[in-house]
């Protein structure tokens, strides 16, 4: 590993064990604050144009919904793992998950299921006590960009093992703002 990457990955793991003192109210309310920020940049793609993809080697708005809500259903069902005292059986969510064909989903039906799936990630951790506590972990695939020796940035993807707190803040309030800041970028250059 480059020496960018191994302060990358230090980077992430000290968010991750930031995450330690977060309240269950706190962290609900930080991953909603990401949803809605993401859902007010959604709010701004014209519906004819989500399918476009003006940015070569990038995926269209209607790509990265469709990423968030093949991702958030399985991340749901992880989580509800973890509350449960259980590790999630089977491999990580994929990094790059996506629906069979993105393209023909409507638009519409991309954004009430991308509503649905937060309203219930926001619902699971609303019933979550104060004093909840578990030993279990889910393991994700996590992805930073590093600069590379060359100068060009390449996505870094790791596993790691992390406790619920951390497992949320990543697959919801983290997911939210990189796919939001994604979405800002391709709506600018759809002009």
């Amino acid at each position: 590993m480059t020496a960018a990457e191994t302060q990358a990955q230090a980077r992430a793991r000290e968010y991750f064990s930031s995450t330690a003192t977060l309240t269950p109210l706190e962290v609900r309310d930080r991953i909603t604050a990401a949803m809605e920020a993401l859902e007010a940049v959604l709010a701004g793609v014209p519906p004819g144009r989500a399918a476009e993809r003006p940015l070569a080697g990038e995926w269209s708005v209607q790509e990265v919904v469709d990423h968030l809500v093949e991702t958030y259903r399985p991340g749901l069902d992880e989580l509800r793992c973890v509350l449960a005292g259980e590790r999630p059986p089977g491999d990580p969510i994929p990094a790059a998950l996506q629906s069979k064909a993105p393209s023909l989903r409507p638009w519409s039906w991309l954004l009430d299921e991308l509503r649905r799936a937060q309203r219930d990630v926001v619902e699971v951790l609303a019933a979550v006590p104060v004093a909840f506590e578990t030993d279990a972990r889910a393991p994700i695939v996590m992805v930073v960009n590093v600069t590379g020796p060359d100068g060009r940035v390449r996505p870094l993807h790791w596993v790691e093992d992390l406790d619920w707190k951390a497992y949320a803040m990543v697959s919801w309030r983290l997911h939210a703002i990189d796919h939001m800041k994604q979405s800002r970028k391709i709506v600018a250059a759809l002009g």
